[in-house]
C-alpha cells in the first residue's frame, strides 16, 4: 500500500504538470523488418579464400582459414598451435582440415601420427580412403623387413648427418655432448663417410668406429688413441640402442625403397612408440631431420607438417632447436608447421622453455579448445589473449574453439560433413560394435561443395545479424 504523502505528493505533481508517465504499447514484428533498427555487428572475417572451417559462434558467419592465403598481410607466418583438453574436437579439426586442403592441387601434408586406434595410427582410416599406405615406424616390424629410415642417408648432407646424430645423442643422454665426445663423434663420422662409397653408411659403422678408432685420428689432435677411444665410449652406447636396443630395425639400415614422397598424404604412425618413453622424441628429430633434406624442396609447393603429441617436440631443447630451425627455413619454401598440444604448461614450464617461447612465437595462428580456468588463464598470459576469450575458454562446448589469427580473434564452431564423420571420429571403440563403411571419395566433395555455395550465397546477402544469425551443428 502506498504511503498517504506520496500518494498526495504524485495527485499534486500530476495537477500542476500533467501526467509524466506514459505507457509504451508492444510493437508485433517480423525478423526482417526488425533488424533495420538493430544493425548486424561483427569483426571482420579472414576472407573468403582458403578452406572452411565452420562457422563464427556469435555472427553466423562462415570461417575461413587458409595461411597460404592470408601469409605476407594477416600473417606473418604461416605456422599454427593447437590446444585443447582430449574430447574436445583438437583431433576432428585437424583430419577435416587436411582433407579440405588436399582439395587444393599444390598442397601436400606429412602427418607425424603419434596416437593409436584399433591397433593402428589414428589417421589409418583417411589414408585408406585415400589410396596411401602409411609408413610405419615398428621396432617388431623392422625387423622383419619393415620401414627404415636411415640417419647417415646421402640425401641428407654431412653436416645435416653429424648434426642429427648430436641430437639423437643428447635426447638419450638428456644433457648435450661435451667438447671430447663431440670430438669422438665427428672423427668417427668424418672417416665414415670418407670411406664408405659402394653403399649407404649406417648406424653400425659409426658405433664400430668409435670403438676401433684410427690412429690417424689421435694423431692430427697429439692425443693417444686410448683417449679418443675413451671420448667416444658413451656415445657408441646410445647409438647402439638404435642398432640393437629398443629402437633397433627402424634406422640401423638403408632407407627403405619405395616410400612415396611425393603423394599428396604422407603419414608415419608412430603409434607403436611409448609415448611417454625418451623414443618419441628421438624418433621426431629424426623424421623432422630426414624430412627436411629429401622433402622440402623448393618446387612451389604448400606443405603443410602436422605433429601429434607435439610437446615431444617442444619440451626437448635439443629437438626443439631442430625444429625451430626447420620453422625458419619453411617461410621460405612454402611449409606450414601445426602443432597439436593438450596444455601450454607442458611445453612452458619444461626444461626447452626458451625453444619452446621461441617456436610459440612463430605460430601466428593459434586455435584454443575447452580447458580448466586455472589452465586458460595460464594459456591466455603466454599468448596474450583478450580477457573476454580467456573467461569463456572453460565455458566451451566440444567442436567450438577460441581462434586467434595474428590478433584476429574469433570464437568459432566446427563443421563436420556426415562424408567426414566417419573418417574424423576418434572413439570408436567406446561408441560403436564395428568399423564404419568406407564411403566413396566424391561424396566428401560434392558435401563441401554444396556447404561452399551455401557460404557464398550467405556472403553476397551480407554478413549476418542478430536477427538471422544461424549455429549450424
Amino acid at each position: 500500500m502506498r504511503d498517504p504523502m506520496t500518494a498526495l505528493t504524485d495527485a499534486f505533481t500530476s495537477f500542476l504538470f500533467g501526467k509524466v508517465e506514459t505507457t509504451r504499447l508492444p510493437v508485433r514484428t517480423s525478423t526482417g523488418q526488425a533488424q533495420a533498427v538493430y544493425l548486424p555487428t561483427a569483426a571482420p572475417g579472414l576472407g573468403d579464400s582458403g578452406v572452411i572451417i565452420g562457422r563464427e559462434v556469435y555472427s553466423g558467419k562462415g570461417y575461413i582459414y587458409d595461411p597460404f592465403q592470408l601469409y605476407g598481410q594477416q600473417l606473418p607466418a604461416p605456422h599454427w598451435l593447437v590446444l585443447g583438453e582430449s574430447g574436445n574436437g583438437k583431433s576432428a579439426l585437424e583430419k577435416t582440415y587436411v582433407l579440405r586442403q588436399l582439395r587444393f592441387k599444390d598442397r601436400q601434408v606429412v602427418v607425424l601420427d603419434a596416437q593409436g586406434e584399433d591397433g593402428v595410427g589414428e589417421w589409418n582410416l583417411i589414408a585408406q580412403q585415400l589410396g596411401i599406405t602409411p609408413i610405419r615406424l615398428d621396432p617388431i616390424a623392422a625387423n622383419d623387413s619393415g620401414i627404415r629410415l636411415n640417419p647417415l642417408d646421402p640425401a641428407i648432407t654431412a653436416t645435416g648427418q653429424l648434426a642429427l646424430l648430436r641430437t639423437i645423442i643428447e635426447v638419450a643422454m638428456g644433457h648435450g655432448l661435451d667438447e671430447r665426445a663431440g670430438f669422438a663423434l665427428k672423427v668417427a663420422h668424418a672417416y665414415v663417410v670418407d670411406t664408405i662409397r659402394d653403399r649407404q653408411p649406417v648406424l653400425t659403422d659409426i658405433v664400430e668406429q668409435l670403438r676401433h678408432p684410427e690412429a690417424e685420428s689421435a694423431l692430427a689432435m697429439n692425443v693417444d688413441i686410448d683417449d679418443v677411444r675413451a671420448w667416444g665410449l658413451d656415445v657408441a652406447l646410445v647409438i647402439d640402442r638404435l642398432v640393437d636396443g629398443d629402437l633397433r630395425g627402424m634406422f640401423d639400415g638403408p632407407t627403405t625403397v619405395g616410400i612415396d614422397l611425393d603423394a599428396p598424404l604422407i603419414v608415419f604412425d608412430l603409434s607403436h612408440i611409448d609415448r611417454n618413453s625418451i623414443a618419441m622424441p628421438i624418433l621426431m628429430a629424426i623424421v623432422g631431420v630426414w624430412l627436411e633434406h629429401t622433402w622440402i624442396r623448393p618446387d612451389r609447393k604448400k606443405r603443410i607438417f602436422l605433429v601429434e603429441e607435439a610437446w615431444h617436440i617442444i619440451n626437448s631443447p635439443f629437438v626443439a632447436q631442430l625444429f625451430q630451425r626447420l620453422l625458419k627455413f619453411g617461410r621460405r619454401l612454402g611449409l606450414s608447421f601445426v602443432a597439436v598440444v593438450h596444455h601450454l604448461s607442458d611445453v612452458v614450464d619444461g626444461a626447452a622453455a626458451r625453444e619452446a617461447a621461441a617456436i610459440l612465437k612463430m605460430a601466428s595462428t593459434r586455435t584454443i579448445y575447452a580447458q580448466k580456468a586455472d589452465e586458460a588463464r595460464a594459456t591466455g598470459r603466454v599468448l596474450g589473449l583478450p580477457r573476454w576469450a580467456v573467461e569463456i575458454i572453460p565455458t566451451l562446448t566440444p567442436g567450438i574453439a577460441v581462434w586467434d589469427v595474428n590478433g584476429n580473434v574469433q570464437v568459432v564452431k566446427h563443421l563436420i560433413t556426415e562424408a567426414e564423420r566417419p573418417l574424423v571420429f576418434t572413439d570408436r571403440a567406446m561408441t560403436e560394435s564395428s568399423t564404419p563403411p568406407r564411403l566413396p571419395a566424391d561424396l566428401l566433395a560434392a558435401e563441401l561443395e554444396a556447404e561452399e555455395r551455401a557460404l557464398s550465397i550467405e556472403r553476397s546477402r551480407g554478413s549476418g545479424s542478430p536477427g538471422s544469425a544461424t549455429t549450424v551443428a
